[in-house]
């Protein structure tokens, strides 16, 4: 297996994991629809939009290093309920496992870029770093963060930073983002894969649930009042129980993680041809035109 180590993540917290029969793993890029699955899987599998716990509690990012290992692994064992846990890595690092199924979601990377430039505007780093010196230890922060550079002020220059990126981290840019959704595109014929799209959630966010339910086995009727908290708007309205690391508190605003949520945002960056020009030219580097075709749809 591959292993993915950055400031925020590393992918050998995965080493030696007992997975159970029927275990999920939510694997998807950074900013593409990771929250919102979490919180579709979370509905569909209690059945009800009273969940017992905050989402973040009931499927834990078992590779993030602001909580220490064992506690994480704890409370996965303790658990009782069907276990889906969240990931952000690649299906070349991951264990595979017959029994689990693996799920991951495409979306368009040019509106990937401006979530992630909103995210990473809307982290207390501070409090991160502190978090993450009581979790697991900064000593190692020279090495991860060598090439750190602050962002630039304008938009524009944050973005096609992002798209022409050479990183090949996968929470870093478009070679990152792409390389994990193609380690998922090239198996997606598995019987325990499962590829959804940004764009069908949107478009048809209670069908997607009810398709999900049914490859994953789970009997569940999906009641509109279901697929209302599924939904952008009631996801932000109960950010602090859907959100991300809510419990941590490493947000400047809860709310603002779930910023806009829509497609095409990226038109108000890429304008000309020459722009059009010179994204085509970032993303073929990265992705043949049947795999490019599915990400942009």
């Amino acid at each position: 297996m591959e292993r993915y180590r950055n400031l925020v993540m590393d992918s050998s917290r995965f080493d030696g994991f007992a997975f159970r029969d029927g275990d999920i793993v939510i694997s998807t890029p950074a900013k593409c629809g990771t929250t919102w699955t979490q919180t579709i899987l979370a509905l569909l599998i209690f059945g009800t939009t009273d969940l017992p716990k905050p989402v973040d509690i009931l499927s834990p990012w078992l590779e993030m290093t602001l909580r220490p290992l064992a506690s994480v692994r704890d409370d996965l064992e303790a658990q009782t309920h069907r276990r889906f846990i969240k990931s952000h890595t690649p299906f070349d690092g991951l264990p595979h496992d017959e029994r689990v199924t693996y799920i991951t979601v495409g979306r368009d990377p040019r509106d990937v870029a401006l979530s992630w430039d909103n995210h990473m505007a809307n982290l207390n780093l501070p409090v991160f770093l502190e978090l993450r010196g009581k979790a697991v230890g900064n000593d190692d922060l020279p090495e991860l963060m060598a090439d750190f550079q602050p962002p630039a002020p304008e938009l524009e220059t944050r973005f096609w930073g992002w798209v022409e990126s050479t990183d090949p981290d996968p929470i870093a840019g478009l070679p990152g983002m792409t390389h994990h959704l193609k380690t998922f595109w090239d198996t997606r014929d598995e019987p325990n894969v499962i590829l959804l799209h940004y764009s069908e959630l949107q478009a048809d966010l209670g069908g997607e649930m009810e398709r999900l339910a049914k490859r994953l086995g789970l009997d569940v009727d999906v009641t509109p009042e279901l697929v209302k908290a599924a939904t952008f708007e009631e996801m932000k309205r109960n950010a602090a129980a859907v959100g991300p690391n809510q419990s941590e508190n490493i947000w400047l605003d809860r709310e603002r993680f779930f910023h806009k949520g829509t497609s095409g945002q990226w038109r108000d960056v890429i304008k000309t041809d020459e722009d059009h020009a010179r994204y085509e030219a970032a993303v073929s580097k990265c992705a043949d035109a049947e795999f490019s075709a599915w990400l942009h749809k």
